[in-house]
Formats: C-alpha cells, sequence, structure tokens
C-alpha cells in the first residue's frame, strides 16, 4: 500500500502563488505516473496536471501556462507550481499514483483563492 500525503494547500489572493506538493511512500516512486487532480463543490473531479515517470507532462486547458507539473524521485515527491490563481482554481487538491492496477489516492488539500 503506498500512501501519498498532500501539503502546501491555503488561502491566497487572486493573482498569487502557491506550491502543492506529494510525498509517497514508496522506494519505488519513480515507476509511478504522478497526477493532480481537483474537485470544487458541486463539481466532479478533474485532472490538473500530469507527468510520466519518465517526466511528459500534461495540463489541463484551464491551467496550462500558469500551473506547472514536476516531480523529485530522489524525494519521492511530485510538485504543482500554480501561478496567476483565480477564484475558479478554488477546490480540494488531490494527489494521485498510478502503475499499471495500483492507483493511490492522497487525503487533499484545500486551495481557496479569493480576496
Amino acid at each position: 500500500q503506498v500512501q501519498l500525503v498532500e501539503s502546501g494547500g491555503g488561502l491566497v489572493q487572486p493573482g498569487g502563488s502557491l506550491r502543492l506538493s506529494c510525498a509517497a511512500s514508496t522506494i519505488r516512486f519513480s515507476i509511478y505516473a504522478m497526477n493532480w487532480y481537483r474537485q470544487a463543490p458541486g463539481k466532479q473531479r478533474e485532472l490538473v496536471a500530469g507527468i510520466t515517470s519518465g517526466g511528459s507532462t500534461n495540463y489541463a486547458d484551464s491551467v496550462k501556462g500558469r500551473f506547472t507539473i514536476s516531480r523529485d524521485n530522489a524525494k519521492n515527491t511530485v510538485y504543482l507550481h500554480m501561478n496567476s490563481l483565480q477564484p475558479e482554481d478554488t477546490a480540494v487538491y488531490y494527489c494521485n499514483g498510478k502503475y499499471f492496477t495500483n492507483n493511490y489516492w492522497g487525503q487533499g488539500t484545500q486551495v481557496t483563492v479569493s480576496s
């Protein structure tokens, strides 16, 4: 069983930045594709960004150019750098790790963008 622990959420003003972190409890972290999802109140969970074991990235259209996903395999950690945050980015952000049929989720971290 792999545990994923997110951190870095909080309250930020529109136009501000945050960095989310997700630490994984596995020494085989490098083989996992890692993703960030988010779920706003009353909405379905959506994929925000993903990074493969090889380092290829993909982003939702709504965050392209503002968010950057990265990983540090030496620290078993994936990051989500979020810039130019807007109120519509308010959501619970979840870390996800996938390797074939193995699929793990973190507990989520709240991001609130408000003045």
